[in-house]
């Protein structure tokens, strides 16, 4: 039994190397990998649906809704990190690195705030499964499941960190302790043509 840990569609704001308004929803080619990771997602079977209520990712989770028949339930745990006024502005225009600074943007979260918020997703995720009986689908953001993966799971023997994660990309967690790592970033589900690029911006 697993989590199934899935990142949202591409979004224009993605591409662009944007730091995300909440309200941004998927692009053209976010559609279209959302449902080929619908119809790998349908494939696996999960018993229970559990997204971040933010437009992009409920999107996603409404892809695989279709695909799998199931009700996405909303988590607002699941959320990308606020960075606040830092959103809406070119990632690469600031100078310096938000996705990895500590303190909170004026108007947004901290990192710890953020790391505290994504232990209680990961309880809550947990806690879905043993009711649901079954895997769980868990569609986030893309910082959400590098801090989930680095700080709640157990790397395969030699194993290397996690760098960065596709748009759409399906990751796979036990969710059992000590909750080891299946799978990390795969987006074979998806054509070239969607595929998107790793150097598309991975938060906000």
């Amino acid at each position: 039994m697993s989590l199934l840990l899935i990142r949202h569609g591409e979004t224009a704001l993605n591409a662009a190397r944007v730091l995300q308004p909440e309200d941004t929803p998927l692009g053209e080619v976010g559609l279209r990998q959302a449902r080929a990771l619908a119809a790998r997602i349908a494939a696996l079977a999960p018993a229970a649906i559990l997204a971040s209520d933010l437009p992009r990712a409920w999107q996603t989770a409404a892809a695989i809704a279709a695909a799998t028949g199931l009700e996405p339930r909303p988590s607002p745990l699941l959320r990308e990190r606020n960075f606040g006024v830092l959103r809406g502005r070119a990632y690469d225009t600031l100078g310096f690195d938000p996705l990895a600074m500590r303190d909170a943007p004026q108007g947004g979260e901290s990192q710890a705030a953020f790391l505290a918020r994504v232990a209680q997703a990961f309880d809550a995720m947990v806690a879905l499964h043993a009711r649901a009986g079954g895997a769980v689908a868990v569609v986030t953001h893309g910082l959400v499941i590098q801090a989930l993966l680095a700080r709640h799971a157990s790397p395969a023997p030699g194993g290397a960190p996690v760098q960065g994660l596709a748009n759409a990309s399906l990751s796979i967690v036990g969710a059992q302790p000590p909750h080891a790592i299946a799978l990390v970033g795969c987006t074979r589900h998806l054509e070239p043509a969607t595929a998107g690029a790793m150097e598309n911006l991975h938060g906000g």
